[in-house]
């Protein structure tokens, strides 16, 4: 057996995006990093993204090799750390986000180094389903090497959440989406995150591509940055929109302008109506 997408953790995203779908709109996960700029304001960032009208929230776990990250998350995810962000101060801020909104699925997004490491990955997967995490983006573990993980995820309940690039080509993102849990990460362009002024001309066609073979929802990320961007990917049929390193930019170089953040969840989430 392979994939995770019949565990307690993808149905909760499932959900999610069913919800988002009844009311005509596409999905709004916004991403922080966890830590950042310390814990406590790492926490009131996640309630303020919740309560602006994310449907899912993206906890990006920090990690001194980020290497799908550009330079706004990899200067994120340094402070971070520098301010005690340890992997199991992570999994504690998972915990209280969860007890906060219990509604909210959470995913983190971590390094298959930090997950796994020289194991299998069954204590993390553990962990992170016992922090309330729905599932967990591996950014850099492949459908190819993932069988092992994929099987500690599904004992603990915890969806793999899986990516495809405009790189991958059309029979493997078929692959790559039959093994996904909960929905299927598209990346919108090839390089790192980070926000753009616009997103590639290209990227609609991808989309519908994408979602012409994938059983799950399908989220698009890297380079969200605007509501005319979230506007734009939802009229290409994309069920979720991903947007990171614009809400990291938002809180400012200090890291602390949580009300701008807020804000700005706010704009993406009314533009995230197909209507």
């Amino acid at each position: 057996m392979t994939g995770t997408n019949e565990t307690a953790g993808a149905r909760r995203i499932a959900a999610a995006f069913r919800r988002a779908a009844g009311e005509g709109r596409v999905a709004l996960i916004p991403y922080l990093v966890a830590g950042y700029p310390d814990a406590e304001t790492s926490f009131r960032v996640a309630l303020a993204a919740a309560d602006a009208g994310a449907d899912l929230l993206e906890v990006g776990l920090p990690y001194s090799d980020p290497l799908a990250d550009g330079a706004t998350l990899q200067r994120a995810s340094q402070v971070a750390l520098a301010a005690g962000a340890t992997f199991a101060a992570s999994i504690a801020l998972l915990k209280r986000i969860a007890a906060a909104r219990p509604n909210l699925p959470l995913v983190p997004m971590a390094y298959a180094n930090q997950v796994i490491g020289g194991g299998d990955g069954a204590a993390t997967a553990r962990g992170l389903a016992a922090a309330g995490a729905s599932g967990v983006i591996v950014a850099d573990l492949t459908p190819d090497e993932g069988a092992p993980f994929e099987a500690v995820a599904r004992d603990a309940g915890l969806a793999v959440v899986y990516l495809v690039a405009p790189t991958t080509e059309p029979g493997r993102r078929a692959r790559v989406a039959a093994r996904s849990g909960g929905f299927l990460y598209c990346v919108s362009l090839v390089g790192v995150t980070g926000a753009r002024t616009a997103l590639p001309s290209s990227m609609g066609k991808l989309v519908r591509d994408v979602k012409a073979v994938s059983p799950v929802p399908v989220g698009v990320g890297f380079g969200v940055s605007r509501p005319a961007h979230v506007r734009a990917i939802a009229r290409a049929g994309a069920d979720g929109v991903i947007v990171a390193s614009a809400l990291v930019d938002a809180l400012g170089r200090d890291g602390r302008d949580v009300a701008a953040l807020e804000r700005l969840v706010g704009e993406l989430r009314v533009a995230t109506f197909r209507a």
